[in-house]
């Protein structure tokens, strides 16, 4: 083969290469990640003193007041992220975009943070309505759910709990009545008896939704119930139905 052809196929090499090579889904700079170590370090992360029960944030690692008045069904919950951008992009383009690729990165950074706790015996997603279900196309915490399982092993029961009724939507509700909006709102089938499980959905807000899972959950038996979520949504930052920011064109201010 001549120098020239050689050349030749070098350059077409490495320009196939460069479409191969994976992009940062923030700043889209070329990186070896899906995240880039800069737009990694840049996340927004939970306060380091945190109530264990809800993650609010308190002088010391204690169970907040609140909690201790009104325990949660959970035993105890973890977050990736704080809800706030670009975190919020992020969810709001696989949730309302149906941006399906993005359901592994965001349970990777999640996994991130679990790794030195005891795994469950069977992971379940926050089910949708089916009217919900139907609308959408796709459950946001089912897609994170695989992956989890994926990566740790666990039992993934997609169809173990269902949502009997079709409730208004959260994120349009106050959170004075997001606990009523869900009360009797779910139902499990399974006999989760000595069980430890890990409950899973995108954004934890009130957490109204997640407890009343955990209740029923709880009633079927299970010996330790865990939330898994990828944000937690603090009072001053709720969940939006649109998508504010993309988050393939980060901006700064």
């Amino acid at each position: 083969m001549s120098i020239f052809s050689t050349k030749n196929l070098n350059r077409r090499l490495n320009f196939a290469q460069f479409f191969r090579q994976k992009h940062c889904v923030l700043c889209l700079a070329p990186d070896h990640q899906n995240i880039c170590h800069a737009c990694l370090q840049d996340l927004p992360r939970l306060s380091p003193v945190h109530c264990p029960s809800c993650l609010l944030p308190v002088p010391t690692p204690e169970i907040c007041g609140a909690c201790l008045r009104n325990p949660p069904a959970w035993d105890y919950v973890s977050a990736a992220l704080r809800y706030t951008f670009p975190a919020d992009a992020l969810i709001q383009a696989l949730k309302y975009r149906s941006d399906l690729p993005l359901a592994p990165i965001l349970a990777d950074l999640l996994l991130a943070g679990l790794r030195n706790e005891p795994l469950p015996d069977y992971v379940i997603p926050v089910p949708l309505h089916p009217d919900r279900l139907q609308a959408r196309g796709f459950n946001q915490a089912l897609e994170i759910s695989r992956h989890l399982c994926k990566k740790t092993g666990c039992e993934l029961l997609p169809a173990a709990c269902v949502r009997t009724r079709s409730t208004p939507s959260q994120t349009e509700l106050p959170w004075k009545n997001r606990q009523q909006n869900v009360r009797n709102a779910f139902a499990c089938s399974r006999d989760f008896s000595g069980k430890r499980i890990a409950i899973v959905d995108d954004v934890m807000t009130s957490g109204a939704t997640m407890n009343e899972l955990a209740r029923v959950i709880r009633r079927q038996g299970a010996t330790g119930v865990h939330a898994w979520v990828i944000a937690r949504a603090f009072p001053g930052h709720f969940p939006a139905n649109q998508q504010t920011h993309s988050p393939k064109n980060r901006t700064t201010g």
